[in-house]
């Protein structure tokens, strides 16, 4: 798949404008937050919502390959939250609220 270069200018304090058709394309608008990510050919930039995606995609993965279930890695995150709760306050966790 060949792709269109776009070309931008680096701004005074490090600003480069992102070409109005890719924020439009991406779904990028003003205020927006995007990922400024380092690999071997530059800096992919990419949406917020696309590296929360690919977390979640990571995790799942992760996940998988421990043979741990979702339902799993929350009741053990529902444990380990009690435990800090009751050396932190002293308190007990009531049964069903983890």
């Amino acid at each position: 798949m060949a792709r269109e270069v776009k070309l931008g200018r680096v701004q005074q304090r490090g600003q480069v404008t992102i070409p109005i058709e890719l924020r439009r394309k991406l779904g990028i608008e003003e205020g927006g937050v995007v990922a400024f990510t380092e690999t071997e050919n530059g800096v992919l930039i990419s949406p917020r919502e696309v590296l929360a995606m690919d977390a979640l995609d990571q995790i799942g993965k992760a996940l998988k390959e421990q043979d741990i279930s979702l339902e799993e890695l929350i009741e053990s995150g529902r444990g380990i939250r009690g435990e800090m709760v009751k050396e932190e306050y002293g308190l007990e966790a009531e049964e069903g609220n983890g």
